[in-house]
């Protein structure tokens, strides 16, 4: 016939053939970071790999490739399509995926067609729960090679380039609450695999309500075990991991890390705990105030602090005042962009049933030197080179990268503008003057969508999208009849 046809061995790719080189991101480097990767996979016979990214949501999105293809998938990238980042929470799709570009504005993210994502090396992990598997995160790029500027992932490390570039480093400590129950019922029949599905039954592994009581460490020590053994596992510095106050509520905190290594970090927690606890048949769940009688609410407390790039000294440290003036400036910005940032550190409708439904909760966007009923708690003080700063208000289903970005930008930005963030008060709870945060997420997605400030740090792009994307997810909730409502009205009128 006279053409000539590639051989089916050059056709059997995934992803675009070399496309890494063809947006620059094929160093030497990377390329022997995937040889010993590849080294490791071979070693352990591993047979799978969860090529992943992270949503909006903070949902991760894997697709499972035999480890065969990696060094392929790892060069050409593993496609994706963008509907994915149409999805809200329920994974209802909100805009029309299907017109050419997509609802997005884009024409390369059009057709629901596919984006890419590239495995970072420096991410990737053997699961020590699942056979022969291992995981890796990625970072997203539009078919036409750019950046996909709604990938989160993309935003904290725009957000730590940014800090690079006035020579200072992210350092996050993560301090998370969870709930781990046994699961009495898994609710798998048809009837209840609905969208979203009837969430299984449950009951406690032990009573609650005494906070780090050894009785009630040892009474849950199978399970905490189990997932001590996984967190080591998968490589995160787990310093703690106790009992908290409620009923199968626990705590997780790791060491320091930094820059995006941090959100990262978040992410393989969050997950290390689920899938391990589902292989035992048990459900643990990062809601902050899960609907269960008796059950406490979660929170998600992130420590941070500023290094110096160049001898990774603390910049928030100073030998005779409770913060340096970087450390003040940064507070200032956290509490000036506090109303809008609400909806990166507490991204769910539930999360403000946290801030409003305990007396526990921060109402106000205040500080504080060692005073838990603030939003900001400085741990450490005048000559303390680990002084940092703690946000108590985070939702344990926020995005990591999100959070942690927001957080960044907001620090970055008083310290640009020298914002001074007042005294600390030595009682937040009777402070009347400072900002009331959102009391809901509708308020708190509101003040994002009018911050001039979070439009230029993230982008209208992102704004628009995340904006959107959670609207979607309150409209749903605001149509849903509640058994409130039911109980109020039903016989009465």
């Amino acid at each position: 016939m006279g053409e000539n046809v590639n051989t089916l061995s050059e056709r059997n790719h995934i992803g675009r053939p070399n496309f890494a080189a063809e947006i620059g991101i094929d160093s030497p480097e990377r390329r022997d970071a995937l040889a010993r990767i590849a080294g490791s996979i071979e070693q352990q016979s591993l047979e799978v790999i969860r090529v992943g990214f992270v949503d909006t949501n903070g949902i991760v999105r894997v697709r499972p490739i035999e480890a065969r293809h990696f060094l392929q998938a790892a060069a050409n990238g593993v496609p994706f399509t963008t509907a994915l980042l149409a999805m809200d929470s329920g994974n209802f799709i909100v805009q029309n995926v299907f017109a050419a570009d997509g609802g997005f504005g884009r024409a390369s993210m059009g057709g629901a067609g596919d984006m890419l994502a590239m495995p970072d090396p420096a991410t990737f992990q053997i699961l020590p729960w699942a056979e022969r598997t291992g995981f890796i995160l990625s970072d997203l790029y539009l078919k036409d090679g750019e950046r996909c500027p709604l990938d989160p992932r993309k935003l904290m490390q725009d957000a730590c380039a940014r800090l690079a570039e006035r020579g200072y480093a992210f350092v996050a400590g993560i301090e998370i609450e969870a709930h781990v129950f046994t699961v009495t019922d898994p609710k798998t029949a048809l009837r209840d695999c609905t969208q979203p599905s009837t969430p299984p039954a449950v009951e406690a592994l032990r009573h609650g309500f005494q906070h780090l009581s050894d009785t009630a460490v040892d009474g849950l020590d199978g399970m905490l075990s189990a997932l001590r053994k996984a967190i080591r596992g998968v490589g995160l510095p787990l310093r703690t991991l106790e009992v908290e106050w409620g009923p199968g509520q626990i705590e997780i905190t790791l060491d320091p890390i930094v820059g995006t290594a941090a959100a990262d970090a978040a992410v393989m927690l969050r997950s290390t705990i689920k899938q391990t606890c589902q292989r035992l048949g048990l459900l643990a769940s990062f809601m902050a105030r899960p609907g269960l009688p008796n059950v406490f609410s979660c929170g998600w407390h992130l420590h941070q602090s500023l290094s110096a790039i160049d001898d990774e000294t603390n910049r928030f440290a100073s030998p005779d005042d409770v913060l340096s003036p970087t450390g003040r400036y940064f507070v200032g910005g956290l509490l000036h962009h506090a109303r809008a940032g609400t909806a990166f550190t507490n991204p769910t409708i539930n999360g403000y049933k946290r801030l409003n439904g305990t007396p526990l909760s921060p109402k106000r966007a205040t500080w504080s030197v060692d005073n838990k009923g603030a939003m900001l708690r400085v741990m450490g003080g005048a000559g303390d080179a680990s002084v940092h700063i703690e946000n108590r208000i985070g939702d344990p289903a926020a995005n990591p990268y999100l959070y942690m970005a927001s957080q960044i930008l907001a620090g970055l930005d008083g310290m640009a503008r020298q914002q001074l963030p007042g005294e600390p008060s030595p009682n937040p709870y009777d402070v009347s003057d400072a900002e009331r945060l959102p009391a809901t997420l509708s308020e708190a997605i509101n003040a994002t969508s009018a911050s001039s400030f979070f439009r230029s740090a993230f982008g209208d792009e992102y704004i628009n999208h995340f904006v959107a994307l959670k609207r979607h997810e309150i409209g749903r909730y605001e149509a849903y009849v509640t058994d409130w409502e039911h109980k109020e009205y039903f016989e009465l009128v």
